[in-house]
């Protein structure tokens, strides 16, 4: 599917949840226990350090949130600043961060479970990784099916969970003895920063806020508000929470507890206050887990948008309308790492994978400051720049060497990992440059020598060539296909196949996205890719869902980046006659790529015509006509239409060998030049002409050369059109 514009109906409060509601979840249920028992009363100054750390990348992310409201969040920053190579870093640390804290989520959901219902060991694993599995493989089922409306559901667990946590503090503050906090012995302070690091996964939530940017109202002004609110009103909650429990009953019992707010809760509360905390923890951990399988899909769609990881991973589910392979293959990550994980290693490798990502993302809004790209206009700017995000990167880089020593070799592991994928998988296929390599390379005599040559080694190698094929009647698919399979073929391409899918003015995009029939849309497709792997290309599938139907096909050719787009051109199937753009578009927008418009009339290339006058579209038509020589060992006839015919050999055969085209069969005419390619058509089984030169205006009043032949012809016509840039005075009076 297309990500379509939708309205901005997320208000502050709703904006601010999405962050709380993600964060305020399984770190304050579950890691007390751990964290007390290795820094005593200070566990509570780790929760405070661990918020001061993510409030300084709060401040970084709003401020390149209000700049770039774009899907992928932090991923999306440090891909566009900092470039694909630091992109598959953070792509791949915030996916596989993201699975290993949904681990930890559903682990401590096992051990709420088993706290009221007794659960036997299955195959060597215990009661909490049996019920932390079943749980997850639940969660992965409703996120592959694509549950709805989670979003108010959301919103009332984080109620419910502050309303418990604020009658807890309240109740407990009143028994509490700040006594009990005052002796660090015999911890002292050098466990503050492990500590720091092993529940900082309690923070991964805020930067969601940013994924969303774009459905905020006056995000100017009310996304910084969420993000850095939802750190401060969370991290605040947490150090109340751990001041009760600690102040309130002696350390022993909180120490290696792993439901330590449920056993504190029964003492203060009596059963009632159990059960109460008991069902927030169940709440809280389930709603984390939930809530960081979806955002890692995200991130793949994301990633698959940039050809980081492979689009086909973002393959909609034809049902169910989800990313259903990313989906499935998150589930797997999850439950491995439930599997072969326990609760601190899950917890710390994913404070550290996001630490990384929290360093990365630092320096990425240093980037965009340095750089100051015409597009980076931030409504909301970080203040005592650049202070706030160096001691930000240098902080969260530092804290990862503070982290349990195997959670730490992962967390190198998987950066190498994400660097090799990068070189040997993604270089060859991604086409983002970075603003940093921009930078650089745009200032070779200014910047060191090492800076331009790394800058130089990594670059993106640009990516395979991109056909698009926009289908959408099931007679004309096989044709269209088989062309934009043969210049696929030729290139070392992808065929690009999409259905768009007109929705009326009346209905919203995303109604018709959940409640549409597309079955039509996908039978055409998965046909389209049938046909096409019988050439043995890669072939992508999308369908679009839009108001409008033909100017979609620019849009759509700019989303997916298309090199050339091959369409079918039926009787009054747009308003510009000659040319792929409609009259409108004409006027406004340069043509995105190449584009091939084929009146069908049966796929025959044995016996192919190209009338030329020279032109940058007669280039193009060489080249296919070139094409299905090579592909379909076509017989190549190019027709030349002179005064002198001379001359016009002359011209022709010159133009016929700077083209690779020397064996074509050579014709130079005389006479009217409509005449003449209609009469040599007779004999040809294709006639590919480039579009008109010729103005909006002059075609206007005085019609055109092309429609004329392509309705008085009995073949096959293809009309190519290549990419180009022209000035207004072009598109409405036609070149010289």
């Amino acid at each position: 599917m297309s990500d379509e514009e939708l309205a901005k109906d997320l208000g502050p409060l709703a904006a601010l949840t999405i962050g709380v509601g993600t964060m305020i979840g399984a770190g304050i249920f579950v890691l007390p226990g751990v964290a007390v028992a290795e820094a005593g009363p200070l566990a509570a100054g780790a929760f405070v350090l661990g918020g001061a750390i993510a409030l300084l990348t709060a401040l970084s992310a709003s401020e390149l949130g209000t700049a770039m409201p774009k899907s992928g969040g932090a991923y999306y920053y440090i891909n566009h600043a900092l470039g694909p190579l630091f992109g598959s870093i953070a792509g791949w640390a915030n996916w596989l961060g993201l699975a290993f804290a949904s681990a930890f989520y559903m682990f401590g959901f096992g051990q709420y479970v088993t706290q009221f219902a007794p659960v036997p060991s299955v195959l060597g694993l215990g009661p909490a990784k049996v019920v932390a599995l079943a749980g997850a493989a639940l969660f992965i089922g409703i996120n592959y099916v694509g549950a709805k409306e989670t979003g108010k559901l959301q919103n009332i667990i984080v109620i419910t969970l502050v309303a418990i946590l604020g009658v807890f503090t309240f109740v407990g503050a009143l028994s509490a003895n700040l006594e009990t906090l005052r002796p660090f012995a015999p911890y002292g302070t050098d466990p503050l920063l492990p500590v720091t690091g092993l529940i900082f996964v309690s923070y991964l939530g805020f930067v969601q806020i940013t994924s969303v940017a774009e459905e905020i109202k006056d995000p100017g002004r009310n996304l910084p508000r969420a993000v850095i609110g939802s750190v401060l009103i969370v991290t605040t909650i947490y150090a109340l929470v751990l001041l009760v429990v600690l102040a309130a009953v002696d350390n022993s019992v909180v120490a290696n507890n792993d439901t330590a707010v449920v056993d504190v809760a029964r003492i203060l509360l009596g059963p009632v206050g159990a059960v109460a905390l008991l069902f927030g923890g169940l709440l809280a951990t389930a709603s984390s887990a939930n809530a960081s399988i979806l955002a890692s899909s995200r991130i793949n769609f994301a990633m698959g948008r940039d050809k980081i990881v492979t689009p086909q991973l973002n393959e909609i589910h034809p049902r169910f309308g989800t990313p259903y392979r990313s989906i499935a293959l998150t589930g797997a990550f999850i439950l491995a790492f439930i599997v072969f994980g326990n609760l601190e290693l899950l917890s710390s490798t994913g404070s550290a994978l996001h630490l990384v990502i929290y360093g990365l993302l630092n320096i990425a809004l240093i980037v965009m400051r340095v750089a100051d790209p015409e597009d980076y206009n931030p409504d909301y700017t970080i203040p005592f720049y650049p202070v706030l995000p160096i001691v930000g990167a240098i902080i969260s880089f530092a804290l990862v060497v503070f982290i349990a020593e195997l959670a730490v070799v992962l967390t190198v592991v998987l950066s190498g990992f994400a660097v090799a994928w990068y070189l040997f998988y993604a270089r060859g296929k991604t086409e983002k440059q970075g603003i940093l390599g921009q930078y650089i390379l745009s200032r070779r005599d200014e910047m060191p020598e090492p800076a331009v040559s790394a800058a130089s080694s990594v670059q993106p190698d640009g990516g395979k060539y991109r056909v698009m094929v926009p289908l959408a009647n099931p007679e004309s698919e096989k044709d269209l296909i088989t062309l934009a399979s043969a210049v696929a073929k030729q290139r070392s391409g992808t065929v690009v196949a999409v259905n768009i899918v007109q929705v009326p003015d009346q209905t919203a995009l995303s109604a018709a996205r959940d409640q549409g029939d597309h079955e039509a849309a996908q039978r055409i497709l998965e046909q389209a890719r049938k046909d096409a792997e019988t050439f043995g290309v890669p072939v992508e599938t999308h369908t679009i869902l839009s108001h409008r139907t033909f100017e979609e096909v620019f849009d759509a050719a700019r989303t997916y980046e298309a090199d050339t787009t091959v369409m079918g051109w039926g009787p009054d199937s747009h308003g510009s006659p000659g040319r792929a753009e409609s009259a409108i578009d004409e006027l406004a927008h340069d043509l995105p790529c190449d584009f091939l418009v084929l009146r069908d009339r049966g796929f025959d290339a044995s016996n192919v015509l190209v009338p030329t006058a020279g032109g940058p579209d007669s280039d193009l038509s060489a080249a296919i006509a070139k094409i299905l020589r090579d592909e379909y060992d076509a017989r190549i006839t190019l027709l030349h239409v002179s005064d002198d015919k001379q001359e016009g050999m002359a011209f022709l055969e010159s133009w016929a060998t700077d083209r690779d085209l020397a064996d074509a069969n050579l014709v130079v005419d005389t006479g009217d030049v409509e005449s003449s390619i209609e009469r040599h058509a007779d004999n040809s089984s294709m006639l590919i002409i480039g579009a008109t030169e010729r103005g909006l205006l002059s075609r206007l009043v005085s019609g055109t050369l092309v429609l004329d032949i392509v309705n008085d012809v009995d073949c096959s016509v293809l009309l190519a059109e290549k990419k180009r840039e022209r000035s207004l005075k072009e598109r409405l009076l036609g070149s010289n």
